[in-house]
């Protein structure tokens, strides 16, 4: 069911874009992710517009005088954050919904460019059966997927003349991002709500791009692609909303 409504469907929009682009599979990737972000744009905005309402809400005087006046009586502070949350016209749950919609979005796109990267016979041959029948198979499926110096079906190094190993570049550069994108989207220190979602911030911040950095370190070069431009994708659209300010972003 799941690959049926989800990944078959990107996997088949993603090597009808391979097709065409002229056979570049890289370009494919850059343009289906960024397709993929600007669909998920109306989501993104939403959580953003949730999260700041929330953040308004916890410098409300009347917000900080029911944490103190209840805040032996978890029930009935339940109930005043309630009360507050329908006169105030905060929803609660607004920047978690568009989060839990697009967490299965990413998790299809990202089997999507496994599925398509194939190497191995079997993996081919499961390829084969997930493409749509009135698409042409033998050119859908990408072979030779190099885009630039990168085997997209391998993980990437950059081989500098004299330098006796490669660099991982694009790991390196997929780490930087996700550095960046982590700090745009932390709320500030002014207003996140105390000391413990600060830390969790911090925390988030320095162990998803090492989580990322290392995915791209071992995983095929294509999902590292897919990674960066979707970092860079998120951070335009930050910066297209005016939320990209960086001195504000270093204090975090």
């Amino acid at each position: 069911m799941w690959n049926t409504l989800v990944v078959d469907p990107m996997l088949n929009i993603l090597l009808w874009i391979y097709n065409l682009l002229g056979h570049n599979f890289g370009l494919a990737i850059i343009a289906f992710t960024l397709l993929v972000r600007l669909l998920m744009y109306p989501l993104t905005k939403q959580q953003l517009q949730g999260a700041e309402a929330m953040q308004k809400l916890q410098q409300d005087p009347r917000w900080k005088k029911i944490q103190e006046k209840y805040k032996n009586d978890r029930e009935k502070l339940a109930q005043e954050q309630m009360r507050l949350y329908k006169e105030l016209g905060v929803n609660p749950f607004a920047s978690c919904l568009p989060t839990l919609i697009q967490f299965p979005i990413i998790i299809g796109l990202y089997s999507a460019v496994i599925k398509a990267l194939a190497h191995a016979p079997i993996e081919l041959i499961d390829l084969s059966r997930r493409i749509y029948p009135f698409f042409d198979l033998a050119q859908l499926i990408p072979l030779n997927s190099r885009f630039l110096w990168m085997d997209l079906g391998r993980p990437e190094s950059l081989h500098i003349p004299g330098i006796p190993f490669g660099i991982p570049t694009l790991a390196i550069l997929v780490g930087l991002t996700a550095y960046v994108q982590s700090k745009i989207m932390s709320p500030t220190t002014a207003s996140s709500g105390g000391q413990q979602n600060q830390m969790m911030g911090q925390m988030m911040s320095i162990y998803m791009p090492l989580f990322l950095f290392y995915l791209t370190l071992t995983f095929p070069s294509g999902l590292g692609l897919y990674f960066l431009t979707s970092n860079l994708a998120t951070i335009a659209q930050y910066a297209f909303m005016g939320k990209l300010k960086p001195k504000e972003i270093l204090s975090r």
